[in-house]
């Protein structure tokens, strides 16, 4: 292939081809064994940020995971906050 469009890499493919790896990554993210729907998914320029609330730090460390996995070679940020499901430690004082 020629053209202007033969020297173009894949990282450079233009804000179509990043919008098409963002939903592929929402995509995965809600239909594999997470089920997590739960994460939001911003492109801020040329970056990714990923924020929200997940119920363990091995399911926060999975998303990173398929991000990464998904928008290799695009910086890829995190806000992900690991929701506190332990029993409490002591009674609560109503007064």
């Amino acid at each position: 292939m020629t053209g202007p469009d033969a020297q173009r890499a894949p990282a450079a493919a233009g804000p179509e081809h990043l919008e098409y790896r963002v939903a592929h990554l929402r995509d995965r993210l809600a239909a594999g064994d997470l089920g997590e729907l739960g994460v939001r998914i911003e492109v801020r320029g040329e970056a990714v940020l990923l924020t929200g609330t997940v119920p363990s730090a091995q399911c926060r460390d999975e998303v990173r995971r398929i991000a990464q996995e998904e928008l290799t070679g695009l910086p890829v940020h995190d806000d992900l906050v690991v929701t506190d499901c332990s029993s409490p430690d002591h009674a609560e004082d109503i007064a």
